[in-house]
């Protein structure tokens, strides 16, 4: 089995790229400005669902019933990504707060939660390029674990 974790590093780039933009574009300039803010959402969105897909690819290392990690909700799987330490207690909780936050930019198009939202961005970021490369380490078995 193979993991290739590309495509959430290139989501990961697409992310930090609207970002900068983001910040370079004035909020006067509001039809660019959304552009670029609702381009950085949608690519936190996909990255957060591309992260659960590999995620379970990889926790299915860890069991002898694969299928029982298929049946795991999203929010579980950074727990148990936890119990087999993938991530620590405070990355869990952040992982479990950027969830909670994809929901509600699912749902809430306001234009403060999506300012919000922006916000926790950049330390996302960096979660999200630290567990890509930890979950490549463990396919690879470059893991010090």
């Amino acid at each position: 089995m193979t993991l290739n974790v590309d495509h959430l590093l290139h989501t990961a780039d697409t992310l930090e790229a609207a970002i900068l933009r983001l910040t370079q574009t004035p909020s006067e300039d509001t039809v660019l400005y959304d552009l670029f803010r609702n381009a950085a959402i949608k690519s936190f969105e996909l990255s957060l669902e591309t992260t659960g897909k590999l995620l379970r690819k990889t926790l299915k290392l860890y069991t002898g019933n694969p299928k029982s990690v298929d049946q795991l909700i999203f929010n579980d799987l950074f727990r148990h990504a936890g119990k087999h330490s993938l991530l620590t207690e405070e990355e869990i909780e952040r992982w479990l707060a950027y969830r909670a936050t994809r929901n509600n930019t699912a749902h809430d198009y306001g234009e403060a939660f999506a300012e919000k939202t922006l916000t926790i961005l950049p330390n996302y970021l960096v979660d999200l390029r630290n567990l890509a490369q930890r979950m490549q380490d463990i396919f690879n078995g470059t893991t010090t674990e």
